[in-house]
C-alpha cells in the first residue's frame, strides 16, 4: 500500500508508516510513503503533484484544517485516479460541525464537503457527528482516538483522577478514555437556579482535591472550556488538565486555557500543534490492515 501524505498530515502519514513497520500490522500490510510537493502559482492556486509512482493502492492522509487542505486532498484523490483502490483518511474533517441547517437558504456544508470526495474508503476520526458519513459516496468508518488519549493520560501522575466531559453530549468521549484507566468519570450539568443564574457542576461526583482531565472531540476558540477549568479550580479541584481529539485552538484558546488555570493541554496530531503529544498513527495503521484483509 502506498502512503501519500497531504500538506496538512505529513508528519501523522510518516507516524502511520512507522505504526505499520514497528507492529502485527506487517503481517498483513507493507506500506510505501510516497513523497508529493505543493506550491502555489502567483494567483493563489494550488498546485500539487506525486513525484513517486502511484501503485494500485494508495490511501491519502489529509486533513482539511482550512479550505486549501481540501482543494490539497481532492487534488490528490484525483492524481490517483488510475489507482485499484483509493483510501482517504481525514483525521480532522472541516466543516464537520456545520452538519445542520438553521436558516433558510443555509447549506448543510458538512453534506457539501463529503459530496466532494470520491474514493472506495473513507476514514474520519471522531468525527463532529457520525450521521456525515452517510454524506459520502464510498465505505465509512470512524475511528476512535479517545482511548489513545486514555492510554497517554495512565502514564502521567496524578491525584485520584477524573475524566469529565463538558456536557453529556460528550459523555461518550469521557467514557471511551476513561475505559483505558479504569478511573471515574462523569459530565457536567447546567441547573437553572433563576432567570439570570446557572449552576454548572459534575453530575456524580466531588471534585475536591482531585486532578480533573476536561475531554472533549474538539476545543476549538477554548472560551467553553476556560470557563469550566474556572469552575472546577473554584469548586477544589487539585489540578485541571484539558484533553481532546482535534486541537483547533485557533486565536488565542490557548491563553484563554492558562489565564483559566490549566495545568497542562493533551491532544492528538490529528491537527499538527505543539501539543499534539499523542500520536493517532497506530490506530490509522490497525484500520488500514483491517482493510487490506477484506
Amino acid at each position: 500500500m502506498d502512503i501519500i501524505a497531504g500538506p496538512a498530515s505529513q508528519l501523522l502519514a510518516g507516524r502511520v508508516k512507522e505504526a505499520i513497520e514497528v507492529t502485527e500490522v506487517t503481517e498483513v500490510l507493507e506500506s510505501n510513503l510516497l513523497i508529493s510537493e505543493f506550491k502555489k502559482f502567483p494567483d493563489g492556486e494550488l498546485y500539487t503533484r506525486v513525484v513517486d509512482d502511484i501503485g494500485p493502492e494508495v490511501t491519502i492522509i489529509q486533513s482539511t484544517v482550512t479550505d486549501t487542505d481540501l482543494i490539497a486532498l481532492l487534488q490528490l484523490i484525483d492524481a490517483c485516479s488510475d489507482a485499484s483502490r483509493v483510501n482517504v483518511v481525514i483525521p480532522y474533517m472541516g466543516y464537520a460541525r456545520q452538519d445542520k441547517k438553521f436558516k433558510p437558504g443555509e447549506p448543510i456544508s458538512a453534506r457539501a464537503i463529503a459530496r466532494t470526495i470520491k474514493a472506495d474508503n473513507v476514514y474520519t476520526i471522531n468525527i463532529h457527528d457520525t450521521s456525515i458519513l452517510d454524506y459520502f459516496d464510498a465505505k465509512t468508518v470512524d475511528l476512535d482516538a479517545t482511548p489513545m488519549i486514555g492510554k497517554y493520560i495512565k502514564n502521567m501522575k496524578f491525584i485520584n483522577p477524573l475524566i469529565i466531559a463538558p456536557d453529556d453530549g460528550a459523555i461518550h468521549i469521557a467514557k471511551s478514555a476513561s475505559s483505558e484507566l479504569g478511573i471515574d468519570y462523569d459530565y457536567l450539568e447546567k441547573t437553572r437556579l433563576s432567570g439570570e443564574t446557572v449552576s454548572i457542576q459534575p453530575k456524580n461526583v466531588n471534585v475536591k482535591g482531585r486532578d480533573v482531565i476536561i475531554i472533549d472531540d474538539i476545543i476549538s476558540t477554548g472560551g467553553t472550556v476556560a470557563e469550566t477549568i474556572s469552575l472546577l479550580r473554584k469548586q477544589g479541584a487539585h489540578e485541571v488538565y484539558a484533553a481532546c481529539v482535534h486541537p483547533v485552538l485557533s486565536n488565542n484558546a490557548i491563553l484563554k486555557l492558562f489565564k483559566a488555570g490549566v495545568k497542562g493541554i493533551i491532544a492528538t496530531d490529528t491537527i499538527d500543534k505543539g501539543v499534539s503529544v499523542v500520536s493517532v498513527a497506530p490506530v490509522i495503521a490497525s484500520a488500514m490492515a483491517l482493510t487490506k484483509r477484506f
